[in-house]
């Protein structure tokens, strides 16, 4: 389990970018044998079939200027000819994933500005909605006791508690959510 919890520190998510699909799941050969499915094509299609708008689409219901070329979805000419290409020169139809994908990403950000926009949109109404982190976030609750444990920890301390091995590399990190220093 050590191992287990030391490799989650160490490895680095995947970009939320285009390019960036793992190949295994473009290739995966079904339990048959028979067939290989490409999983980053077949969400695409769900989207479509569930009715998800397209990027233009979206992007005017948050209220936000529809892009009007390739160029302005992604700011990178070799990006913006290939989305041409491939949508056939039709800006409108232009996935959402992919124009969430293909958008620059602000200085320090893990994904774009428009699919940041979304996050905390949902992030709040998350919080909101749970009782534990509202209403309910009080010591008649969690008991004095209990707030104070709260208070003083961290997801740091919370993994040393159960493995104390760990410390030589959470001592190195500020925040346990980023990277680890490598054995």
């Amino acid at each position: 389990m050590l191992d287990a919890i030391y490799s989650f520190g160490v490895s680095h998510p995947g970009a939320i970018s285009l390019h960036n699909f793992p190949k295994f799941l473009q290739a995966l050969v079904k339990q048959d044998g028979d067939r290989m499915v490409d999983l980053a094509a077949v969400d695409l299609l769900r989207d479509r079939e569930r009715g998800v708008p397209r990027y233009n689409q979206f992007r005017q219901l948050l209220h936000k200027p529809p892009a009007r070329s390739f160029e302005d979805i992604t700011g990178d000419a070799r990006t913006a000819d290939q989305l041409r290409r491939v949508y056939d020169g039709k800006i409108e139809d232009v996935d959402l994933m992919i124009g969430l994908y293909a958008e620059p990403k602000p200085p320090g950000f893990g994904f774009s500005d428009t699919a940041f926009r979304i996050f905390i949109l949902m992030a709040s109404r998350r919080l909101k909605s749970d009782r534990f982190f509202t209403v309910d976030y009080t010591p008649g609750v969690y008991t004095p006791e209990g707030m104070a444990w709260i208070d003083d920890n961290t997801m740091s301390t919370v993994l040393l508690r159960h493995f104390p091995a760990l410390e030589r590399y959470l001592s190195k990190v500020d925040n346990a959510f980023a990277p680890w220093v490598r054995a």
